[in-house]
């Protein structure tokens, strides 16, 4: 019994360790885009699982400051939950996407539900999705294609629902940034939930970010937006 139990908490620890330190979206980047080949010096900056009525409104506070526009991959259930909140990123001119309507993997029900909520709440009607956790068949990929969505992943992970010190993600960020980069925050959500999920170190880290690189000479753009740069090198 002791060997068995020593054996769950390692492998507990190793999930762990892996889900902390690796970054799934590599292994399922076939058929999505997650950069854009460019030198110009483009940089768009992406936030999953929100609306939140906490943390959202702190993150647009942030980028409405260093005017700098971003993309918000919305969970459909968030958006209907909190209309103000997601209207706010809308009239604020910064980019939706689609990331289902309660994070699991119904996908195609999730998709089109999560579609319909966030266009009635905001007006704004997407073509951008977001596979909770990145992953997806490549059978699922093809019907997301099909229903005229572009997948969009990410090259830079802040792993920022590790709540990781603001210091640390932005050096790691500043690391290894480069021209091209799509780089994934969260606007709510927790380790094991979609939802909550404190975010003081994202709200600190984003200001800290966009501060360092436009002093390198980056611009921050949408996704959509990144995407017209794609094989202009």
């Amino acid at each position: 019994m002791v060997l068995i139990a020593i054996i769950i908490i390692l492998l507990f620890l190793a999930v762990a360790a892996f889900c902390v330190f690796f970054d799934e979206a590599i292994i399922v980047r076939r058929h999505a885009f997650y950069r854009i080949k460019t030198k110009d010096k483009l940089v768009a900056l992406t936030f999953d699982d929100g609306p939140s009525p906490e943390w959202t409104p702190k993150i647009l506070d942030v980028l409405k400051k260093y005017a700098v526009k971003a993309t918000f991959f919305m969970i459909g259930e968030h958006c209907l939950k909190y209309p103000e909140t997601a209207r706010r990123v809308a009239q604020e001119s910064h980019e939706i996407g689609n990331h289902t309507f309660d994070h699991p993997q119904e996908l195609i029900d999730e998709i089109k539900r999560s579609e319909k909520a966030i266009e009635e709440v905001t007006g704004k009607r997407t073509r951008l999705i977001r596979p909770p956790k990145a992953w997806l068949t490549s059978v699922e990929k093809k019907v997301i294609n099909e229903l005229g969505y572009k997948i969009i992943l990410w090259s830079l992970n802040s792993k920022d629902w590790v709540n990781f010190n603001d210091r640390y993600i932005v050096k790691y960020l500043m690391r290894n940034i480069k021209p091209g980069d799509i780089i994934l925050f969260h606007d709510s959500g927790g380790v094991f939930t979609s939802e909550g999920g404190k975010r003081t170190e994202t709200v600190k880290a984003i200001a800290r970010l966009i501060e360092k690189l436009k002093t390198k000479g980056y611009r921050f753009v949408t996704v959509s937006e990144l995407l017209c740069f794609e094989g202009k090198e």
